[in-house]
């Protein structure tokens, strides 16, 4: 169990006083995750609530650091992981015009054939209890004070293509209802919502959907990463682990879940039901999602391993935990990318500050002018690299994770030469467009800078006086529509990073607040803070961005 692994490594602590997984927890979890941050990443330990009122505890920040999600993923680094795939890649894309040479390929055949999931007719560990209760009988956590309510924030949320029988697993969070409902917060770029409409189309009124927690990490990661529609998560997760995923049918429905999941909630959604106003949710971009409408998930059971665990994860202003998901998608996809995709890609980092969609820099070798551009095309038609707002190119020598070697090579730059403004998809929860889901794009080309300095003013809200770098760069990339906000005259460059209060027509018709623990709940958990057992007094991330 990769919770008794993390123990043993020294990279977990249980916490046994009473939490209450209303805000409590969230709260302790912040305050180790920025507290133990290095570099603009997130840090501190795992932590195991023993005790949440409920009979299952409660795991957070499991991935929260370089050391754990390679551990999640079955390996010493991140860096093997990618090192690993590029191997495999060069095997497999080898010319092979012999017959010895075709034979040759057999034994990487063999190996891949070991990442398929496996079906099986026997029940899972994750089938082991039937709750008798719904929701309730679960610890879901509220997260932040303005939150629509709880909200279960690491589901494994499994579809099929109703037309082709292909699966899906993302990841896609549900606010807890009743104890029977939940809602489905899958976004209209995403394959769950694809799913939906084709039901919808078909007429099918009860789509099945089964959600997982827990399990196997990887399975985790799985959820998130940007593979290509119609290809299985699991065979990704095999690829990760060695070895292939053990699947096991639902009780209520065709949907095949890993048998060693600690939670099965299986259910459907009616796609002829009308949607259900679903949030507001403080989101991993540091400000709330606000109110939409979205389908409502009806459970018909819930079953759990006898020993299970409750995994959750708290996302808001960053760094946190979700830093480090991003961190593995850069090395795992890169291969891929440089192979089929951009062969002149040398590099890609997205720091922690751009909460993954808002800032993307890539190193590259530079051989014509335009290759930047072209780069930028490619990858902003790419996945989920479609959602990316900046990107920033460099020289494909250029330590692109140094941010402040990257800062003094973007303001080297000529701005009437090496700004580019694009239109396109990004994500729905960018908040500073006028019509979600949809705005302008930047490519900043570092690629040659000039030695003469334009002259760069950044514009901020009076409250943001006293935040540093790291935090402005995050306020202003999440406030930030490009074509917009960017003004350039001659080598003077006026950046308007402050909130856009709704009016004016090209203003969005909503500006959503920073997500902030409320006072009352700072105030218990520093009262409580010995009796938690995590050492030095760290006090709350949240009295930083209060005044925003």
């Amino acid at each position: 169990m990769f919770i008794n692994l993390l123990e043993r490594s020294g990279e977990l602590v249980r916490i046994s006083a009473p939490v209450d997984p209303l805000l409590e927890i969230a709260e302790i979890t912040d305050r180790v995750c920025k507290g133990g941050a290095r570099g603009g990443f997130s840090g501190g330990p795992a932590l195991l609530f023993e005790n949440t009122g409920t009979g299952f505890p409660v795991t957070t920040n499991l991935f929260g650091s370089s050391r754990r999600i390679s551990m999640a993923l079955g390996a010493d680094s991140l860096n093997s992981i990618s090192a690993r795939l590029d191997g495999i890649l060069t095997e497999a894309l080898k010319p092979r015009g012999s017959l010895a040479a075709k034979a040759g390929a057999l034994p990487l055949l063999a190996q891949m054939s070991k990442w398929f999931p496996r079906h099986t007719s026997d029940r899972g560990a994750c089938q082991q209890v039937t709750l008798p209760g719904g929701l309730d009988s679960l610890p879901v956590l509220k997260c932040w004070p303005g939150d629509g309510g709880r909200f279960i924030t690491l589901p494994l949320v499994h579809t099929l293509d109703p037309e082709t029988g292909s699966p899906n697993v993302g990841m896609y969070r549900m606010q807890v209802f009743d104890e029977r409902t939940t809602g489905m917060h899958w976004h209209i770029h995403k394959t769950g919502a694809r799913h939906f409409a084709a039901c919808k189309r078909l007429g099918i009124t009860r789509m099945p959907v089964s959600v997982c927690l827990g399990g196997d990490p990887v399975y985790t990661y799985a959820a998130t990463a940007p593979m290509p529609d119609g290809m299985d998560e699991y065979l990704l997760a095999g690829f990760l682990r060695g070895r292939p995923v053990q699947l096991v049918k639902c009780l209520t429905n065709d949907i095949w879940v890993p048998s060693d999941c600690d939670f099965v909630i299986e259910g459907w959604v009616d796609p002829s039901e009308p949607l259900r106003t679903e949030g507001p949710f403080g989101d991993h971009t540091g400000f709330y999602s606000l109110e939409d409408p979205y389908p409502t998930f009806h459970i018909e059971t819930i079953t759990h391993r006898r020993d299970a665990v409750f995994p959750a994860t708290l996302v808001g202003v960053p760094p946190q935990e979700d830093a480090w998901f991003a961190a593995a998608t850069e090395k795992i996809f890169l291969p891929p990318i440089r192979r089929a995709l951009q062969p002149e890609v040398r590099d890609l980092y997205m720091p922690p500050a751009g909460v993954a969609h808002n800032l993307a820099v890539v190193a590259i070798d530079s051989a014509y002018a335009g290759q930047a551009e072209k780069v930028a095309s490619a990858l902003w038609g790419a996945g989920q690299m479609m959602f990316n707002k900046v990107l920033i190119a460099t020289p494909a020598d250029f330590p692109i994770r140094d941010e402040a070697a990257l800062l003094d090579l973007v303001l080297g730059i000529d701005p009437e030469r090496d700004l580019h403004f694009g239109h396109g998809v990004l994500d729905v929860l960018d908040h500073a467009t006028a019509t979600p889901g949809v705005g302008s794009k930047l490519l900043i080309d570092a690629t040659t800078p000039r030695s003469a300095r334009p002259d760069f003013r950044f514009l901020f809200d009076p409250a943001a006086e006293g935040l540093s770098f790291y935090e402005k760069l995050w306020l202003g990339l999440a406030n930030l529509d490009p074509a917009r906000d960017i003004s350039i005259e001659g080598s003077s460059v006026t950046i308007d990073c402050r909130s856009k209060l709704p009016g004016p027509a090209d203003h969005p018709s909503r500006w959503p607040g920073v997500t902030v623990m409320d006072p009352a709940t700072i105030a218990l958990v520093n009262a409580r803070w010995p009796e938690y057992g995590l050492g030095d007094f760290l006090p709350s991330p949240s009295t930083r961005y209060q005044k925003l």
